[in-house]
């Protein structure tokens, strides 16, 4: 993540202010809470990055070159869109001119979403009646504050996905606890757990608030949760106890995510699926420095040491990097050559829904992945 000093809202400008974008309602309440930091690895940054204290910094290890593995590469399948239309208490009801509007449970939300560069499908009007909309720094990694259109709303309020309930919260990073376009790698992961004909062990790096970990859970999966940021474990601990999921097997570490691997690895220790999202830069508890294209080959790399001999996947999401999929799907193939199965890459997308959910529009990209899986 990016150290920055927290900066005061701006107002967007351009796409936005043209003729024919929705008008932002003028608000009367403000709320800003400072976000807990993404973490897993080496990084505390829940997407985007957050704005962290600059101290004493432990660099990572640097990640010495890996050799040309031995053995066939892994059949492929390219492009490969995989494509959520909303589930549950979530759908993507219209995006256009930079902005996004989604549905979280009760309250219709406008976000900034870079990759909108069309006009809006619905009237203005639609989009004024949002119950938030995030202001200031559009850039990434910048903070900002929501807006309420009628009265101020609570800091949390309850959703759920694939039968799982958790917090929704407004951060100062623009996000609410979750991000939706997983949902697509969370339905895999659900089918694969309740159609094992043995419990699997899932290991979830980069955790953030724990959905993916508790979708697992519930599925019957035994869960290993990892993430460098203490708010976030927090968050996910409360989310656990609100999905009723006090006595599934869930372990959550506190801790660096490549140190973890490292650790697990050394240990003889075994997952037969792993879900990684990493983020671009970041920071460890410990002040460690984490770079996306330095480090990401030897923690693939050591995830493959930890599959189980019999394993189910490894699932590698990528946000905000600059970079074609094709960049972390030979990485993949390379990372698992002689172990035979598929690599599908491509792109994770959210399917427009329009105001009931149900009627699919146009498709909004949101981030990059690759998925190894045993043939």
């Amino acid at each position: 993540m990016k150290d920055r000093s927290k900066r005061p809202p701006q107002q967007r400008s351009g796409a936005a202010k043209s003729a024919g974008a929705p008008r932002r309602p003028r608000p009367d309440r403000t709320f800003r809470e400072d976000r807990p930091e993404k973490a897993g690895a080496a990084h505390a940054k829940p997407r985007p990055d957050e704005a962290v204290k600059v101290g004493r910094v432990e660099p990572q290890a640097a990640s010495e070159p890996l050799a040309l593995r031995s053995g066939a590469l892994p059949r492929e399948a390219v492009p490969v869109i995989l494509e959520s239309t909303g589930v549950g208490d979530f759908h993507l009801i219209d995006s256009g001119h930079g902005l996004k509007l989604e549905q979280y449970g009760p309250y219709r939300i406008v976000r900034p979403e870079a990759q909108a560069l069309w006009p809006p499908a619905l009237p203005a009007h639609v989009w004024e009646k949002a119950d938030a909309i995030f202001t200031g720094d559009t850039d990434e990694d910048g903070m900002g504050r929501w807006r309420f259109s009628r009265e101020a709303l609570g800091e949390t309020w309850p959703l759920n996905l694939l039968g799982v309930d958790f917090h929704g919260r407004f951060t100062a990073f623009r996000h609410v606890g979750v991000f939706p376009e997983q949902i697509a790698h969370w339905t895999w992961m659900k089918s694969v757990i309740e159609a094992s004909d043995r419990p699997l062990k899932v290991l979830n790096l980069f955790g953030y608030t724990g959905v993916a970990s508790l979708v697992a859970a519930a599925a019957g999966a035994e869960v290993t949760h990892v993430d460098a940021s203490k708010k976030a474990i927090g968050w996910a601990r409360e989310n656990q106890a609100l999905s009723r999921l006090e006595k599934a097997p869930i372990r959550w570490i506190c801790e660096d995510a490549m140190k973890f691997i490292q650790r697990e690895e050394r240990r003889g220790s075994r997952y037969d699926i792993i879900l990684t999202d990493p983020p671009k830069f970041g920071r460890g508890p410990n002040g460690e420095v984490w770079q996306l294209f330095d480090h990401l080959p030897q923690m693939l790399a050591t995830c493959r040491e930890i599959l189980a001999p019999k394993p189910k996947g490894l699932v590698l999401t990528a946000y905000s990097i600059r970079a074609s999929f094709y960049a972390i799907h030979e990485l993949m193939r390379e990372t698992m050559r002689g172990r035979n199965g598929l690599v599908e890459s491509g792109e994770l997308v959210l399917r427009e829904a329009g105001l009931d959910g149900k009627t699919p529009a146009r498709a909004l990209s949101t981030s990059l992945f690759s998925r190894w899986t045993p043939l």
